[in-house]
């Protein structure tokens, strides 16, 4: 059984970082005037859980947009991810929306649902009414990634859409491409390199290259993938050179075991909870063992020994 990916923490970690690229992304309609001059401030949802309750989903993130010269009223941007559309529901969104508006006395509230999946019978209106009247009318802006056509956003210079190429329309013939695109994103849009380090795992994930396809892709892209094992050799080094620090063998062993885990993610997809619990409760002398294996191995079972 496949280890379950945390969508929730993937996209609000993503949105949080780069709060104006998401909007500017997934809120395109609503974005176009949103310049560098404008602060964006995410609301910490611990202020609002007494208020909304723990109903609501872990990804609900409040940006609120104000323009500092006046021109226009403060924006609150209510941005949620769904990856199983069947679990959408718009009357808990409106439910939220309005509780956010009363919180915060204002009126001027953008819906935002991130669709990983597209789903036909989602609604994208409520309207609750009779015959005679509408007494309540609420809509939302749908981005949804499996919908986007790929192309778009290949050269694009928004890193939230780069590392996004994964999540959108391709072909399986565009795959590699789209790996190796959303990887040169990361390395020439951010300078952080633990910033680049982190959102190596996000798009790892989201495109899940077969051991073929990584070989294919190291041999189109020589120059990112050697950037790419020299953010891997140095996210090994930092571990260790917190072991050596504090003088504990705990450093040097998470150092271990964070490559070990990303470079078997990388060959064989995610990891099922066995296997992450295999590696949590690994020696120092284990993992560099299974380290050593995986440079032959064609499965999880060879790289532990066990083909």
């Amino acid at each position: 059984m496949a280890r379950p990916v945390s969508h929730d923490q993937n996209f609000k970690n993503l949105i949080l970082d780069y709060p104006r690229e998401a909007l500017a992304f997934f809120a395109a309609d609503e974005a176009g005037d949103i310049d560098a001059s404008v602060s964006i401030t995410p609301l910490r949802q611990e202020q609002l859980k007494e208020r909304l309750g723990e109903r609501f989903r872990e990804l609900d993130v409040p940006l609120l947009v104000e323009w500092p010269d006046g021109r226009r009223e403060a924006l609150l941007f209510v941005l949620e991810e769904e990856t199983n559309p069947q679990r959408f529901s718009i009357h808990r969104l409106a439910h939220y929306c309005l509780d956010l508006a009363e919180l915060l006395t204002t009126e001027r509230v953008v819906p935002v649902v991130i669709f990983l999946h597209e789903n036909p019978a989602i609604p994208r209106q409520l309207a609750l009414g009779s015959e005679k009247h509408r007494y309540l009318a609420f809509e939302y802006l749908a981005c949804v990634l499996a919908a986007t056509p790929v192309e778009r956003y290949l050269d694009s210079d928004n890193l939230v859409a780069r590392l996004n190429l994964p999540n959108k329309q391709w072909t399986p013939e565009q795959k590699v491409e789209v790996y190796a695109k959303a990887i040169e994103g990361l390395l020439k849009l951010e300078p952080n390199i633990e910033k680049q380090i982190k959102y190596l795992d996000f798009v790892d994930i989201y495109t899940g290259l077969s051991d073929a396809e990584w070989q294919l892709y190291k041999s189109r892209y020589p120059q990112e993938s050697t950037s790419m094992t020299g953010l891997a050799e140095r996210l090994r080094s930092e571990g260790m050179q917190q072991g050596r620090q504090e003088g504990r063998q705990e450093g040097r062993q998470e150092g271990e075991q964070i490559l070990l885990r990303k470079q078997l993610v990388r060959r064989f997809g995610p990891l099922d909870a066995e296997t992450e619990q295999r590696l949590q409760q690994a020696t120092t002398v284990e993992l560099e063992r299974w380290a050593e294996n995986l440079l032959d191995a064609q499965s999880l079972a060879e790289v532990f020994g066990e083909g």
